[in-house]
């Protein structure tokens, strides 16, 4: 991995990576994915794939999660980063999703901070989160294996332990092409 400015920035300004996150039921992958497809060449990494490689041994996070969870999550963070760092060096625009609350986003922009990361936070209200959740397939919140947090306490970490760092959109009323139209703009308006 170079990580060099040169490697890292394309032509025109636009970020090399673009780190979205949010609660769960926010809507990342959806946008990641519509992001990516707007884009000339991109990868969409979703860091969750890491997490689900894992066969045997998988700790989940919860509320009150063990060591074990804890440094689960960091590895699959640390996996994502370096991968998302390689497809960069390759050319690629990586749109990186993944759930990165609490300290994690500003270690995340730190260790991506050579190729200048766009940090995009996408924040639908407590309801929303509910809505979405319930209307699909993998419910997280009240699920006792996640440690029955509700999108209330997953908002509360969101704000309250995570650094206001990038673009914070409230989604609640948009749907994914205006929230795609709203970060191209942004970002776009930041070169």
């Amino acid at each position: 991995m170079t990580g060099g400015l040169s490697s890292s920035t394309p032509a025109d300004g636009f970020p090399r990576i673009v780190i979205i996150t949010g609660c769960m039921g926010a809507g990342k992958s959806t946008v990641a994915q519509a992001l990516a497809e707007r884009l000339p060449k991109a990868v969409h990494l979703r860091g969750d794939l890491f997490r689900r490689m894992i066969v045997s041994g998988r700790v989940e996070m919860s509320q009150n999660p063990p060591p074990e969870a804890e440094r689960q999550l960091r590895l699959r963070y640390e996996l994502a980063w370096s991968v998302a760092a390689q497809y960069a060096d390759a050319g690629f625009t990586v749109v990186y999703q993944d759930v990165i609350l609490g300290e994690f986003l500003e270690w995340a922009a730190e260790r991506l901070k050579s190729y200048r990361p766009a940090v995009v936070v996408l924040d639908p209200s407590a309801e929303v989160l509910t809505a979405r959740d319930r209307a699909r397939s993998k419910n997280i919140y009240d699920d006792p294996i996640y440690g029955s947090w509700t999108a209330a306490q997953i908002r509360q970490v969101l704000h309250e332990h995570t650094p206001h760092i990038g673009l914070w959109l409230d989604t609640s009323a948009q749907n994914v092409d205006q929230t795609v139209d709203q970060i191209l703009e942004r970002l776009r308006q930041s070169d």
